[in-house]
C-alpha cells in the first residue's frame, strides 16, 4: 500500500505556506544579485581608478620631462648700427658685451674708444677714450674668457693696455639704474711685453686667480709670453704687480690665432697651416712646445678658435666650415697631449666667430655666410641653425644668464635676440651613452650634478644610477629569497600547527618595522660590524648551512626515544641552539682566522688582491633590505603553499611520494603562480626602496656589480637630490625622469610577474 505522505497532492490543494517561501528564495535571489553587480561594479571601479591614478602619475612626470627634449629658439628684440653708435668702421670693432639685465652695452673698437650702449633705445650712452699713449698705434687686440671682461690692446711700441669692463646697480626708489664704466686692474700705463720696442701683430690675454697673462707675436717674428702676478695690501689697497716672462720658441708655421687658459699654464698658438701648437708655459725658462697637432683637414685653415667656460675645452672652427673641440688629456707619464673630443654639424662656409656662453658648455658659432648655430658641446647637441645675415658674422655674444646674445656682421650692424635655450645640457646620448667630459682620458658613463663653481661640467648619466638600482635589489633578493621561500615551505608544510601559529605572525609583524630604522642600524652599527669581522661573516654564511646539514644527518640516525623529545612539526626548535653556536664560534674565531690567512686583516688582504672595499657597500644593502624584503616574499609564498589542496598532497603520499618528493613534485608547482609573485612582489619592493639604501650604501654612483663597493639608487639618488636642485633647471627635470625611469622598471616588473603567474597558473590547473 502506498504511503499517503508521497502521494502528489492535488493541483487546487497546493500548501498555503509553500508560496511565502518561494517567493522568499526570489527576494533572496534578487538581493544577492544586486549585491554581486554592485560588488562587480565597485571592483570595476576601484581598478579603473587605480589605472587611472597611474595614468596621471605617468602623464605628471611626462610633462615635467618632456620640456627638456625641446629644441631652441631665438627671437629678434632690436637691430642697431655698431658703426653708427661707436663711431668706428666695421672692421675697426674688436669685442662686444651685453650685461646680465639686458640693459646696456659695451664695444671696444680699434680706434682707441670704449662705447657704452643703451640696449632699450638703440643709442649710445657715452664714449670712453682709452689712456693709450699718443705716440702709439694700435696693431693687435684680444678678449679673455667672457666672464672675465677683460681685454688687451697691442701697440706699436712693444706694450699693451689691459682693461676691463664693470657694470654697477643703483636704485632710485624701484627705478633701477645700470652704470657702465671702463677699468684698469695694472694702472693707466701699458704693461711693456717686448722689450726691443716692436709692435705686437698678434695678442692674447687671460685672467686667472692670482693675476693676468698676456701672449704675443711680435713683428719680427718672436714669440712673447708675460705674466703679471697681482696682489693687494690689505692696509692700503694698493695692487702690487709682480711681472714673469716665459720664454718661449717659435711655431714652425705663421701664427693666426693664440690662446691662454685661466689658469696661466698653458699657452695655444694656432697656424695658418691649420695646426695647433700646444706649450706648457708652466715651466717658464723655457717653456716647452710639447706638441702639434693638426685640427682641420689637410689644406684647410683655422680661422676660428675660443674656450668654452673654464678655459679647459677649445673649440675650433676652420675654413671649411668645420667645428671640432679639443682638450688636454693627461697619460701614463704625467705629460697633457692635446685630444680631439667630437665634431658638431659643419657649415656650409668658413667659421668667422665663435661664442661661448658664461655659466655652462654651450656655445654659438657663425660663418663667412652669415649663418648661425648654437650648440651644447657635452651632449653634442646642435640645438638651432638659421641664417641671419647676407654678411660675414664678426662676433657673437652672450649675456651671462645666457638669455639674449649679440650678433654683429661684417658690416657693423647687429642683431640683439632673446634666446630660449632652456636645457641643451640633455640628450639621449647624456644620459645612457657613455660620454668624454672634460679632464677625463676616455667616454665614462658618471653621475656627478652639481659642484661648487660655474666652470664644472654636469654629468648626468642615469646609467650607473639605474645599475646601482639593480644592483641593490639583486644582492637583497640574493640574501632574501633563499630564506623566505625556504622559511614559507617549511612553515606552511613541515611545521607543526601552534608553531606555525607564533613563527607567521612574528615574521609579518617585521613588516612593519621601518625601513629607516634598517637603514639606520645598517649605517651605523652592520656596517662598521661586518668590516671589523669579514672572516665571521664569511664564516657564518659557509658554516651555518653546513652545520644544519650535519645536524639533520645526525638527527636521523638518533634513537627514536630522542627523536620523540620533539613532537612532529617542533624539530626546527633544536635548531635555535645550533644557530647561536655557530654564530658564536665564528664571532670568536674571526680574529685568529684573519691572523691566519691573512696576514691580521682580511679588508687590507682584499685591497692587495685588487678587490676595493668600502665600509658601506653591497653587502650590507643585501643583509638590511633583505630583512625588509623577506616579510613580503614569506607571507605572499606561505600563503600560496599553504592554500595547495589537501587531496594533492594526500594522494601523493597515498601513491607512495615521501614528504619531500611531494613537496618538490605537487606541492611547489601547484604553488608557483603564487611564489613567483611573492618574488616579483619582493623584488619591486626592492627596486623602489630608498631609506635603507640611502643610509648605507655611501651613496657613490659607480658603475660595477662588486659586492664590497656601494651604489646609488635612483630612489636615493632622488631623495638626496631633489630638495637642493633649482626648479625646473636641467638637474630637477632629469631627477623626474629618474623618478619615470623607477616607475617604469616598477611597471615592467609588475607586468611580467602577471604574465608569468597566469601562464604558471594555467599549467598547473589541472592538477
Amino acid at each position: 500500500m502506498q504511503d499517503p505522505t508521497t502521494q502528489p497532492l492535488p493541483a487546487d490543494s497546493a500548501a498555503p505556506d509553500l508560496l511565502p517561501s518561494k517567493e522568499r528564495r526570489l527576494r533572496l535571489r534578487r538581493w544577492r544579485n544586486l549585491k554581486d553587480g554592485l560588488s562587480r561594479y565597485s571592483v570595476g571601479i576601484g581598478g579603473g581608478g587605480v589605472v587611472f591614478a597611474l595614468a596621471l602619475m605617468f602623464i605628471y612626470l611626462f610633462s615635467e620631462v618632456a620640456p627638456m627634449f625641446s629644441g631652441a629658439d631665438i627671437e629678434l628684440r632690436k637691430e642697431l648700427n655698431i658703426s653708427g653708435l661707436t663711431g668706428a668702421a666695421p672692421a675697426d670693432i674688436g669685442y662686444a658685451a651685453v650685461e646680465r639685465y639686458e640693459e646696456v652695452g659695451v664695444v671696444y673698437g680699434l680706434n682707441g674708444k670704449a662705447t657704452l650702449v643703451d640696449m632699450v633705445n638703440a643709442r649710445t650712452r657715452s664714449h670712453i677714450d682709452l689712456p693709450l699713449p699718443t705716440d702709439t698705434t694700435i696693431t693687435s687686440f684680444a678678449a679673455g674668457e667672457p666672464r672675465s671682461n677683460v681685454v688687451a690692446y697691442g701697440l706699436s711700441d712693444g706694450s699693451a693696455l689691459i682693461a676691463e669692463h664693470a657694470f654697477g646697480l643703483e636704485f632710485e626708489g624701484d627705478v633701477r639704474h645700470i652704470n657702465g664704466e671702463i677699468e684698469y686692474p695694472l694702472g693707466k700705463e701699458p704693461v711693456v711685453v717686448d722689450d726691443k720696442g716692436y709692435a705686437l701683430t698678434y695678442l692674447a690675454v687671460q685672467k686667472s686667480d692670482t693675476g693676468y697673462a698676456i701672449a704675443a707675436r711680435t713683428a719680427d717674428g718672436r714669440l712673447l709670453m708675460k705674466v703679471l702676478e697681482t696682489s693687494s695690501n690689505f692696509m692700503t689697497g694698493e695692487v702690487e704687480v709682480t711681472p714673469y716672462d716665459v720664454k718661449l720658441s717659435l711655431p714652425p708655421g705663421e701664427i693666426a690665432h693664440m690662446l691662454v687658459d685661466n689658469r696661466l699654464l698653458s699657452l695655444f698658438v694656432f697656424d695658418k697651416q691649420g695646426q695647433m701648437h700646444y706649450y706648457d708655459v708652466s715651466e717658464r725658462d723655457p717653456a716647452p712646445l710639447v706638441e702639434s697637432v693638426r685640427v682641420v683637414p689637410e689644406g684647410e685653415q683655422v680661422t676660428a678658435a675660443e674656450f668654452l667656460v673654464g678655459t679647459v675645452s677649445l673649440i675650433v672652427g676652420g675654413s671649411d666650415g668645420s667645428v671640432s673641440q679639443w682638450f688636454l688629456i693627461r697619460d701614463d707619464k704625467n705629460i697633457y697631449h692635446p685630444t680631439f673630443v667630437r665634431d658638431f654639424p659643419a657649415h656650409s662656409a668658413a667659421i668667422t666667430a665663435i661664442g661661448p656662453e658664461h655659466p655652462r658648455k654651450g656655445f654659438a658659432t657663425g660663418d663667412a655666410n652669415g649663418n648661425l648655430a648654437i650648440h651644447f658641446a657635452t651632449s653634442e647637441n646642435t640645438v638651432l641653425e638659421r641664417k641671419l645675415f647676407d654678411e660675414p658674422i664678426r662676433h657673437i655674444s652672450f649675456t651671462p644668464p645666457n638669455k639674449a646674445m649679440l650678433v654683429v656682421d661684417d658690416h657693423g650692424k647687429a642683431e640683439f635676440y632673446s634666446v630660449d635655450n632652456e636645457h641643451p645640457d640633455v640628450s639621449w646620448s647624456v644620459l645612457w651613452e657613455k660620454v668624454w667630459y672634460e679632464g677625463r682620458s676616455e667616454p665614462e658613463y658618471i653621475w656627478q650634478a652639481s659642484s661648487g663653481t660655474d666652470e664644472f661640467e654636469p654629468k648626468y648619466s642615469l646609467v650607473p644610477l639605474s645599475l646601482g638600482t639593480l644592483k641593490a635589489a639583486f644582492y637583497a633578493m640574493l640574501f632574501a629569497m633563499p630564506l623566505a621561500i625556504l622559511a614559507a615551505i617549511y612553515t606552511a608544510y613541515f611545521m607543526s600547527p601552534k608553531l606555525r601559529g607564533y613563527v607567521k605572525p612574528t615574521i609579518e609583524v617585521m613588516e612593519a618595522l621601518p625601513t629607516v630604522i634598517l637603514g639606520f642600524l645598517a649605517g651605523l652599527w652592520l656596517a662598521p660590524y661586518m668590516e671589523n669581522n669579514l672572516p665571521a661573516i664569511f664564516s657564518i654564511l659557509i658554516l651555518m648551512p653546513l652545520a644544519f646539514l650535519i645536524i639533520a644527518g645526525l638527527w636521523q640516525h638518533m634513537p627514536v626515544l630522542v627523536r620523540r623529545t620533539f613532537p612532529p612539526g617542533w624539530e626546527a626548535v633544536a635548531l635555535i641552539p645550533i644557530i647561536f653556536l655557530v654564530g658564536w664560534v665564528c664571532v670568536v674565531m674571526s680574529p685568529y682566522v684573519e691572523l691566519w690567512f691573512f696576514d691580521g686583516s682580511m679588508r687590507q688582504w682584499l685591497t692587495d688582491v685588487g678587490i676595493t672595499y668600502d665600509q658601506r657597500n653591497a653587502m650590507v644593502v643585501g643583509v638590511a633590505m633583505g630583512f625588509a624584503v623577506i616579510p613580503t616574499i614569506y607571507s605572499i609564498a606561505e600563503d600560496a603553499i599553504f592554500s595547495v589542496p589537501k587531496h594533492l598532497t594526500q594522494g601523493s603520499l597515498a601513491l607512495g611520494a615521501t614528504p619531500m618528493q611531494t613537496v618538490v613534485g605537487v606541492v611547489l608547482p601547484t604553488a608557483s603562480p603564487g611564489i613567483f609573485s611573492a618574488l616579483m612582489i619582493g623584488f619591486g619592493r626592492a627596486i623602489g626602496e630608498t631609506m635603507i639604501v640611502l643610509m648605507a650604501t655611501g651613496n657613490s654612483p659607480i658603475m660595477n656589480f662588486n659586492i664590497f663597493e656601494g651604489m646609488r639608487t635612483l630612489s636615493a639618488n632622488i631623495a638626496v637630490e631633489l630638495p637642493e636642485t633649482a626648479v625646473h633647471s636641467s638637474h630637477y627635470r632629469i631627477l623626474f625622469l629618474a623618478a619615470l625611469v623607477l616607475f617604469i622598471f616598477t611597471f615592467i616588473i609588475n607586468t611580467v610577474a602577471e604574465v608569468v603567474r597566469q601562464r604558471l597558473r594555467r599549467r598547473y590547473a589541472s592538477l
